[in-house]
C-alpha cells in the first residue's frame, strides 16, 4: 500500500469505533501536536491511551478531509473533525480544524507533525472544509 493510500485510509475510520486504529501506527511513532492548549508530544503509548480516552468520551468521532498531499512518503492533510458525544449520539458537531504531516515509515505512520485549533462554526468556515474525494 502505498503511503498515501494508508493516509487515507487512516483519517477513513471512526476513531470511536474502529478496533484496528493502532495497527496503522509504527510501535517506535511519534506525534509533536500544536494545539490552543500547548504542546504535546506522544508516542505509541501516548496515543494509544489518547484514542482510548475518544472511545469513551464519544459515539462517533470522524475526520472529513480536505486536502491529501503527497511528496514519497511524507502525506500532508488538512481536515475537521466531527463527533458525537456519548450522551447526545443525534447531534454531530466539527470539533477542531487540523493539519498534519506525516512520515510514513515501514508501511506505518510514524513521525507525525500536527497543528489544531478548535472549530469555527460559521457557515463559512465549515464549507471551507467541506469533503473532497482524494
Amino acid at each position: 500500500m502505498s503511503p498515501k493510500d494508508l493516509i487515507k485510509n487512516f483519517y477513513q475510520l471512526d476513531l470511536a469505533k474502529d478496533n484496528n486504529i493502532m495497527d496503522f501506527f509504527h510501535e517506535d511513532c511519534e506525534l509533536k501536536w500544536n494545539s490552543s492548549k500547548g504542546y504535546t508530544q506522544l508516542d505509541y503509548q501516548g496515543i494509544k491511551e489518547m484514542l482510548e480516552g475518544v472511545r469513551k468520551s464519544y459515539h462517533s468521532f470522524k475526520f472529513r478531509v480536505s486536502h491529501l498531499l503527497e511528496d514519497e512518503n511524507i502525506i500532508t492533510t488538512r481536515y475537521t473533525i466531527y463527533a458525537t458525544v456519548i450522551e447526545r449520539p443525534e447531534k454531530e458537531d466539527a470539533l477542531a480544524h487540523f493539519i498534519t504531516i506525516w512520515e510514513v515509515k515501514d508501511g506505518k505512520m510514524h513521525t507525525g507533525f500536527e497543528i489544531s485549533q478548535l472549530a469555527d462554526v460559521s457557515p463559512e468556515s465549515l464549507n471551507s472544509y467541506a469533503e473532497i474525494k482524494v
